[in-house]
């Protein structure tokens, strides 16, 4: 079976989807994109995805190139085309095909684009039995990460250098020392008084919608939240570490750099918040636990 893409109101084999050269995407990285787990089928937390679409787009002076209403028919309609039962869906908005100039273009229509490709949730769930390791590196982006732009050379960069370290993800340190977020993940640990920490958001990080996710269900479950900051050497020292993100849910952390983490395996609170998480993407998307493979 081909896999179908949308582009601008057609959907399209991958192979015949194509943008303009002069896409602003493309040149500027002008756009902004979300990215969205299936879990049997169903869209996770997809309204909490719009709303940060919405908020990213506001904030890049874009309007809605569509309706909200008819965002999210599309987004169902190539989860169905490609026959995603469990996987992603990948959007992305640009201001349009233009003369190559920096100022706005006048005229432009905007470019829409989704993908949507089926992956086994199990590769996380194995990782979650084991625990992954993280390196730091200094935070090199610009400084509205809350805007989840397609600007992403730096988290690229980022991740390529923690692929050669052997390590999964890299957590990047403002010039404070403090760890702002990884570089396609939020990042947790838990302190010696038993509290889950992470940052709070503001612009030096992209608010997560796993990362709010994760938030409710810990209050509702009566763990203790701090959002505060936190340098490397307090989450080397700490009892647990873990990181959040749409595609890798809730990941237990074992080394952060050459130090492992507690006992140096997977702790109880991340654990817990896995299946607590776990339990949210059952309900929201009326699968069953033993389908989600969380």
């Amino acid at each position: 079976m081909f896999r179908i893409a949308y582009v601008n109101g057609r959907y399209l084999r991958h192979d015949h989807a194509l943008v303009h050269v002069e896409d602003r995407g493309f040149q500027f990285a002008d756009g902004v994109y979300e990215v969205c787990a299936v879990v049997g089928g169903a869209l996770v937390d997809a309204g909490p995805h719009l709303d940060r679409l919405d908020r990213s787009l506001r904030e890049v002076r874009m309007p809605w190139p569509m309706s909200r209403s008819a965002m999210l028919s599309v987004m169902r309609e190539v989860v169905r085309r490609n026959r995603v039962r469990d996987g992603s869906i990948y959007l992305q908005i640009t201001r349009g095909a233009a003369r190559r100039e920096f100022a706005f273009p006048q005229d432009a229509v905007q470019s829409v684009v989704m993908t949507a490709r089926q992956t086994s949730h199990n590769k996380s769930l194995a990782l979650a039995e084991v625990g992954v390791k993280v390196i730091s590196l200094p935070d090199i982006r610009w400084a509205r990460r809350d805007i989840k732009s397609v600007a992403l050379l730096p988290n690229v960069l980022s991740k390529q250098q923690a692929k050669q370290a052997g390590a999964y993800e890299a957590w990047l340190v403002d010039p404070e020392g403090y760890v702002t977020e990884g570089s396609s993940s939020n990042a947790w640990i838990v302190d010696r008084d038993g509290n889950i920490v992470t940052r709070s958001v503001s612009n030096a990080i992209l608010s997560g919608i796993t990362r709010w996710a994760v938030l409710e269900v810990a209050r509702r479950a009566g763990v203790a939240v701090v959002e505060r900051k936190f340098s490397v050497p307090e989450a080397q020292a700490a009892r647990e570490a873990f990181l959040t993100s749409s595609t890798s849910f809730v990941l237990p952390i074992v080394q952060i750099d050459e130090e492992m983490v507690g006992n140096g395996h997977p702790g109880p609170m991340a654990g817990q918040l896995r299946q607590l998480f776990a339990q949210h993407v059952a309900k929201e998307t009326g699968a069953k636990l033993a389908r989600t493979g969380l």
